[in-house]
């Protein structure tokens, strides 16, 4: 129990940002805390964190050893949990990563009430478009748009996406009108960020594909949205991105009959169906009922004939 007690006061150092702070979460002293550290690294036989009065940081067995004891812990709050018959009440620490666009304008304007919702929980969200390790990295859970692929994780969906290919007016006006997809691919300029320049899109004689090449390049699929915006060329955009802007006539959709596969999807991403925390379980269920089963992003788009 001790060798437990000191990996929670480790742990909530870490999610506090310090030991006067993770002291004050826990009700007891910074000395209290020092000292438990410090027992920990005796045991252990090395340097969990380099600390200082006022500030700390991991050394990379910290990191190592923090990513790897937090599933320890989930894991006993889960069991203190039932067996006190409170399995619905989410406490913790939930670590979730999402990519940054979508994170942005659709999950941290919800993280206040979802908070407010469960007082007891705390709630680390990394926004970042890595495709992060979960288990490897400690996360519970992340969150991506994409398709379904054959893995070893669960992946559970959260709302449907719709993608369009789309330019701005001034764009068409210069360029001329997108006539088919061999004018598209030939003729017009496609903009696409490295980690999603081959786009696939059912068409009205099948399945079609395209790998952009063009003078933009760039990591960030926010650059290539300013530049679509600014009329630098097609785009496909998802329209939980652009919803605004179709809806506006800012951008315009070329092809309407070019659509993405069915399979595409905001997905909640985990390690296991045989054990889902209650409090992963509870952000999912938040993020389901604020997006499902039509996002209210696709409003309105449907009379323009812009979602199906």
């Amino acid at each position: 129990m001790a060798n437990l007690t000191e990996m929670e006061i480790f742990a909530r150092v870490v999610t506090a940002g310090g030991m006067s702070a993770a002291a004050r979460e826990l009700g007891i002293s910074p000395a209290v805390v020092s000292k438990r550290l410090s027992k920990l690294e005796a045991r252990l036989g090395t340097r969990l964190m380099q600390r200082t009065t006022r500030q700390f940081c991991l050394t990379e067995a910290g990191r190592g050893y923090y990513e790897r004891i937090l599933p320890i812990l989930d894991l006993v709050e889960e069991a203190e949990s039932f067996v006190c018959g409170r399995t619905g009440v989410a406490r913790g620490v939930l670590r979730v990563s999402a990519p940054t666009s979508f994170g942005r304008l659709h999950i941290a304007p919800f993280v206040g009430e979802f908070l407010q919702e469960n007082p007891e929980l705390s709630l680390e969200l990394d926004l970042s478009d890595r495709f992060v390790d979960i288990v490897g990295e400690g996360y519970d859970a992340a969150i991506r748009v994409g398709e379904l692929s054959d893995s070893s994780l669960v992946a559970r969906k959260l709302a449907p996406i719709h993608r369009v290919l789309c330019a701005a007016p001034t764009y068409l006006a210069t360029a001329g009108p997108v006539r088919n997809w061999h004018d598209l691919c030939e003729n017009h300029t496609c903009l696409a960020a490295v980690q999603q320049d081959l786009w696939r899109l059912n068409g009205p004689d099948g399945p079609v594909s395209f790998q952009v090449h063009d003078r933009l390049r760039t990591n960030s699929s926010e650059v290539v949205r300013s530049a679509v915006l600014a009329g630098a060329g097609v785009a496909l955009r998802s329209t939980w991105d652009v919803g605004e802007e179709l809806r506006s006539g800012a951008l315009q959709v070329v092809l309407p009959d070019y659509r993405n596969s069915e399979y595409l999807g905001l997905f909640g991403i985990y390690p296991s169906r045989q054990f889902v925390p209650v409090k992963l379980r509870i952000f999912l269920d938040f993020l389901a009922k604020k997006y499902a089963p039509e996002p209210y992003w696709d409003a309105q788009l449907e009379a323009l004939e812009i979602v199906v």
